[in-house]
């Protein structure tokens, strides 16, 4: 098991997130806020940290400015009474700006807004007869625009705790700045890899200003900069951040297997402390009386501490000002947990029998605002859903932490990479690859998996029968797998089984029933998997297509697969149900382990439905993953291999003795029942 005790810049733990979006048509803006029952919103949300407002996506500042425009219908200065009511409860408040959308200075400065190739202006709509925000170009004098707004909130109010920026993305642009900077570098617009190069000129530039605006009267000021996901492999940009806030509402198009995928890599980085950000809302940012189930929020607060994170959890306030009771009623339903399990939280580093190398972390620059790639989320589903203990890694991680590594699907190996894993593999290492990883740019193997590979498959969808103990505990015969396979055939190694073609393709000329072609009766002669000592292969795209069909069948060759590499160096083993999620972190300060359980089922509620007069940014509605109910889960048992000398089990923050039994270094426990969350400390 991989871990070790690493220190950071240190944040909360219940923090909230309070946008502030706000038209100028409407009035009174903050007439009715009041600190006493604002101060009291936030003892009732056991809340002790909260972003508040500066500047919006509109444009408008919410306290007295002479760079950019107050909103124009603001009673007092809003932001200057939450700082003072948060500053007399010792409440850390960030301030707030939005960086990357600005709808007051274009109407004075279109020319610094993003245009796209087509010549449209960018933003979050395709035409101006459509409501929403306008894109800003950081190659624009709107840089300097916004910098002279950040040093002027930092200087006015110069005891906030920290600078929270918003939508951080460079788009490729054509505006006057960036043709000019097409021609100063020699650089031909038509050629996208060349509009990337200006654009991440823009990115770099705004990063590197704004930071040392951030900065300017107090070097230690924490700053952060959104751009909705953790971008993997861009660790460059990172000497810009104090710290990390994962943006992550399930229910707002992240969905609740992002969170962990964004958590396991940004634990791995070791000198940023990061919180995880989910909202009150039913749905997405910006939805005014839309409240989701209390359960849920639990859950998603108890899946932050889970995974190494501290909270953080969205709301927005309403124009008048008064914050909203059944909001922070909800918030503290969450957070008064959280308040009673820091204590077993703080300090901690995740423990991990696998590496994922993370195929994002491989593609080279991201620009834009992204969300992750199918191979990784598969992946990180198969690893969440099998109870494996596990990491996320971009190339310049140490590898040599781990008994395996997985490289999912398409990850492009340099040279700098193989010799790393070449090391890795000399010293022991395991290594699962699938798809086109592994693979030089002609197809053949980069390793010596005891198979050649003989280019794509000609045939889509194609069917596997795996060897017996690595299929479907369900299935017996040829199962269908709906993306192209490269060609396998087993020389030295172990076939892990058999490939079936498909009569034929599904064409205008043949076709079969309503989807694809049976299997022939006799095997291709070509391997759909195989295992060479400490190397295992797998030609098709495995986790992109568990990511795209979820099929139980899928997971569990997976699961097995990987059971089969790992052998006796997996960790833990028990048997909650795939939709439970497990983790293990160390407190070497206090010399123990957290086990952390959590379960809850997740429902699809809703579906499409048409929505008129602008309610939202989209045309019609979508199914929403809702957590409701919180059933407990009975007799859970656990296995653990622990190094140390375990002496006592203890289950927290009950403070319950939990017998246990050792043998050697196993450790071994059954809990009779738990709900939502059970954290169980193994001390040493």
């Amino acid at each position: 098991m991989s871990g070790g005790c690493l220190f950071m810049y240190k944040l909360r733990f219940r923090q909230v997130h309070l946008d502030f979006h706000t038209s100028p048509d409407i009035p009174d803006v903050g007439s009715k806020f009041d600190k006493k029952q604002f101060q009291e919103a936030l003892k009732i949300g056991h809340i002790n940290s909260i972003t508040c407002f500066s500047k919006c996506h509109h444009g408008w500042s919410y306290h007295d400015t002479k760079v950019g425009r107050r909103h124009p219908n603001m009673q007092g200065e809003l932001f200057r009474r939450q700082y003072e009511a948060c500053k007399e409860i010792d409440v850390n408040i960030p301030i707030y700006l939005s960086a990357g959308v600005d709808n007051v200075i274009t109407m004075t400065h279109p020319e610094w807004r993003e245009i796209n190739t087509d010549a449209r202006f960018a933003g979050w709509f395709t035409s101006p007869l459509m409501p929403g925000f306008h894109k800003m170009c950081f190659n624009t004098p709107y840089l300097e625009y916004l910098c002279e707004q950040i040093r002027e909130a930092v200087t006015m109010f110069p005891e906030v705790d920290g600078v929270f920026l918003d939508i951080i993305s460079q788009g490729q642009c054509c505006c006057n700045w960036c043709m000019a900077k097409y021609r100063e570098l020699g650089l031909d617009p038509t050629k996208e890899e060349n509009r990337k190069i200006v654009a991440e000129i823009g990115l770099e530039r705004y990063y590197e200003m704004t930071t040392a605006a951030a900065k300017c009267n107090n070097p230690d000021m924490p700053v952060f900069h959104n751009s909705g996901h953790i971008r993997r492999g861009r660790r460059d940009l990172f000497k810009w951040f104090s710290h990390l806030e994962l943006e992550s509402l399930p229910t707002g198009g992240w969905g609740y297997d992002h969170f962990p995928l964004s958590a396991k890599y940004c634990k791995n980085l070791g000198n940023l402390d990061f919180l995880g950000m989910t909202g009150k809302f039913h749905t997405t940012w910006g939805e005014f009386g839309g409240y989701k189930h209390p359960n849920a929020l639990r859950y998603e607060c108890a899946a932050m501490l889970a995974f190494g994170s501290k909270c953080s959890v969205g709301d927005q306030l309403p124009p008048l000002g008064q914050a909203d009771k059944s909001t922070y009623e909800l918030i503290g339903h969450a957070y008064s947990e959280v308040e009673q399990k820091e204590p077993w939280c703080d300090d901690v580093t995740n423990i991990a029998d696998v590496g994922l190398l993370s195929s994002e972390a491989c593609a080279g620059v991201v620009l834009d605002r992204c969300h992750p790639s199918q191979a990784d989320t598969g992946a990180n589903r198969i690893l969440l859903e099998g109870h494996f203990l596990y990491d996320i890694l971009d190339v310049d991680m140490d590898f040599n932490k781990y008994k395996m590594l997985i490289l999912p699907d398409d990850i492009s190996i340099k040279s700098a990479v193989k010799t790393k894993l070449d090391a890795y593999l000399k010293n022991g290492g395991k290594l699962l690859m699938t798809g086109k990883s592994g693979l030089d740019d002609d197809g053949y193997a980069m390793f010596d998996i005891g198979a050649t590979v003989d280019g794509l498959s000609e045939y889509q969808p194609d069917y596997i029968l795996p060897i017996k103990k690595l299929r479907a505990s369900f299935v017996d015969s040829p199962l269908v797998m709906y993306v192209q396979s490269r060609r396998l055939k087993v020389t030295a190694g172990e076939s892990l089984g058999d490939v079936y073609d498909p009569y034929f393709n599904r064409t205008w000329e043949h076709f079969c029933g309503h989807q694809h072609a049976p299997y022939q009766p006799h095997a291709s002669g070509y391997d759909c998997g195989v295992v060479n000592g400490n190397i295992m292969y797998l030609p098709h795209p495995v986790f992109t297509l568990y990511c795209g069909m979820g099929a139980v069948a899928y997971k569990e060759f997976l699961c097995n697969c990987i059971r089969r590499l790992l052998g006796s160096d997996e960790s833990i083993c028990v048997n909650l149900p795939s939709t439970a999620r497990v983790s293990l972190m160390r407190q070497c300060g206090q010399n123990r382990y957290v086990l952390h359980l959590l379960y809850a089922n997740t429902v699809n509620r809703g579906g499409e439905m048409p929505l008129a007069g602008g309610t939202t940014t989209a045309d019609t509605t979508k199914s929403v993953e809702v957590i409701e109910d919180l059933t407990p889960l009975y007799n859970t048992t656990v296995l653990l291999k622990i190094p140390e000398h375990i002496k006592t089990v203890t289950l927290e923050p009950q403070g319950k003795e939990l017998p246990f039994k050792k043998d050697g270094r196993t450790v071994s426990f059954t809990l009779d029942e738990f709900t939502c969350h059970q954290m169980v400390v193994l001390h040493y």
